[in-house]
């Protein structure tokens, strides 16, 4: 996980004031998982979930599993349900989306990371004035390169298992933070990752 996007969760989840039980989804062992930020650390409760179990460690729990479904926890058991990283790897991600919503309990917060895309043309590859921006733009318009006049960066594939999906700021906003209340989308880096949060009405 980029150190941009990490610091970028722990200033959301930390302004979140987190209290209670907390699932990561997709969650891996080590220095790289959510369940490790500091603004976490006093939290006694935290599991993660992914397709293959790992050991435990420093009072962390990942056991093996499919978010698409998941009937090992109840209604509203978690504070807090984080994801980053994963719902481009998941084929089915709406499911395991509506899985994160009713696993959170009510009030509970919900943050939500994915790689993206946004605008539209050679001003999205780099700054304006920039000397590569500068670059950039005389060279769209002697060539009419129509990477640089309609494409956009983003993220590109790494599997783990499989690689599905880029995703704009609208669909973090509507599909996965649909109904919750307090939403915010924050970007970051280019190509964009997006983190989306919001509370469970």
């Amino acid at each position: 996980m980029s150190p941009d996007v990490y610091r970028a969760f722990e200033e959301i989840c930390g302004a979140a004031n987190i209290r209670g039980p907390v699932l990561e989804v997709g969650a891996v062992p080590g220095p790289d998982s959510l369940l490790r930020m500091q603004c976490l650390r006093g939290i006694s409760q935290k599991t993660g979930i992914n397709l293959k179990g790992e050991p435990g460690a420093d009072g962390i729990q990942i056991i093996e599993g499919n978010a698409n479904e998941m009937k090992c926890f109840e209604d509203g058991r978690f504070n807090a349900v984080l994801c980053n990283s994963t719902l481009e790897h998941d084929p089915f991600f709406w499911k395991t989306v509506a899985e994160i919503h009713r696993v959170t309990t009510p009030g509970g917060f919900i943050a939500i990371g994915v790689p993206g895309f946004a605008g539209m043309g050679v001003e999205q590859f780099a700054p304006r004035q920039s000397l590569l921006g500068r670059a950039l733009r005389f060279f769209a318009r002697t060539t009419q390169d129509d990477v640089l006049l309609a494409g956009t960066p983003t993220l590109g594939e790494h599997f783990f298992p499989g690689d599905y999906y880029r995703f704009t700021e609208q669909a973090v906003r509507e599909v996965f933070l649909g109904g919750l209340k307090e939403v915010a989308v924050r970007k970051v880096m280019n190509p964009p990752r997006f983190i989306g949060s919001g509370r469970k009405p």
